[in-house]
């Protein structure tokens, strides 16, 4: 199957937080979308992430596979996108942003780690950026937790239990247009990849 959304959060900006060491423009970058008149608030999406998982009948739709994660695409509220997902023991999504879409989740079974950075990155010219200290954030989310993210928010999310899935809903908005994944080596963290919906739908 091929790689999910971490549907895949929000983190106070700190501009002092990174600062470049290598430019090169990230292929297809836009600038994040401004909510439209009648897009849901990251409040309503909160919300409506809460309610999805709390409904046990919806939730057991998802078939769950024990060698990677398997998703069920929902319709969100007023044109967001959603995602119930699967997660089998040891697996997460690797670093990465939502391509300037704001969204939340929640937990519906198990357990799952988020780390992410207290800090606002920039969307394009660069490759390599130095995270400064005090920048990271790790919370762990278990069945009934839930949070928001906003549309700067870099992190990643991981099963780290050794025998029980986790089962997690997501919300975007926009739908996202992109993602981009990163590699981190301790302070360095590095853009390496920029996919586009269809490599995931």
């Amino acid at each position: 199957m091929s790689p999910s959304p971490d549907i895949p959060a929000s983190a106070a900006p700190a501009s002092t937080a990174v600062a470049p060491r290598a430019v090169a423009s990230p292929a297809g970058s836009p600038a994040p979308v401004p909510a439209a008149p009648g897009a849901p608030t990251q409040a309503e999406l909160l919300a409506f992430v809460r309610r999805t998982a709390a409904d046990a009948e919806l939730v057991s739709t998802l078939p769950l596979d024990p060698e990677g994660r398997t998703w069920i695409r929902l319709e969100g509220p007023a044109g967001s996108e959603a995602w119930i997902i699967g997660w089998p023991p040891g697996t997460g999504t690797g670093w990465h942003d939502h391509g300037g879409s704001f969204g939340a989740f929640a937990t519906a079974g198990g357990a799952l780690q988020e780390d992410s950075l207290a800090a606002r990155l920039p969307t394009e010219g660069w490759k390599t950026l130095e995270l400064a200290e005090g920048v990271d954030r790790a919370r762990k989310l278990t069945k009934g937790d839930a949070r928001a993210f906003g549309s700067h928010h870099v992190h990643e999310v991981r099963n780290e239990s050794d025998s029980e899935h986790a089962v997690s809903v997501h919300a975007y908005y926009p739908p996202l247009p992109l993602m981009r994944r990163y590699s981190r080596t301790g302070a360095v963290l590095r853009l390496e990849q920029v996919e586009r919906p269809q490599e995931w739908q």
